[in-house]
């Protein structure tokens, strides 16, 4: 803000406020984050956290399971022509 004052307001007092800490949250911001913006409708659907971490692990399961059904992929033998 241009042409702000840099004074405290008078509701506060120098005293009340606790030093800071600079870098308290550091190393946790380096490691990341594992937080995601869920869609409306599938915030509704799963409510909580564990919810929505069942639901993704029946899926992963299920993926692993219809991985090892299919035949592996590769070129089909030909067929030769008699004559």
């Amino acid at each position: 803000m241009s042409g702000a004052k840099e004074e405290m307001r008078s509701e506060y007092r120098r005293e009340d406020l606790s030093e800071g800490v600079r870098g308290k949250y550091l190393t946790r911001y380096e490691k990341g984050t594992n937080l995601v913006l869920l869609n409306d409708k599938v915030a509704e659907a799963f409510p909580t956290a564990q919810a929505v971490n069942e639901a993704l692990m029946g899926l992963i399961a299920l993926t692993e399971k219809t991985r090892r059904i299919r035949p592996r992929s590769g070129p089909t033998p030909r067929k030769r022509v008699s004559a």
